[in-house]
């Protein structure tokens, strides 16, 4: 009772994909993979502009020894 097996998860997809329809699934499969993409492309694009120029953070950091 602990664990599925292959024919419960069957039966589940297919009461999903007929409350949903195939076509909304695929939609929303879209609109998830792109939502992945944009987050990835983000978290890239952060550590790409830190690694670019680290005297930024160095200078914060001087400035905030010096100034308290």
């Amino acid at each position: 009772m602990g664990s599925f097996s292959i024919w419960h998860w069957l039966i589940v997809l297919v009461i999903v994909m007929l409350v949903f329809g195939t076509k909304k699934l695929s939609n929303m499969g879209s609109d998830l993979g792109k939502a992945v993409k944009g987050f990835k492309d983000g978290v890239k694009g952060a550590e790409d502009e830190q690694a670019k120029d680290p005297a930024i953070d160095v200078q914060a950091k001087e400035k905030d020894k010096s100034g308290s």
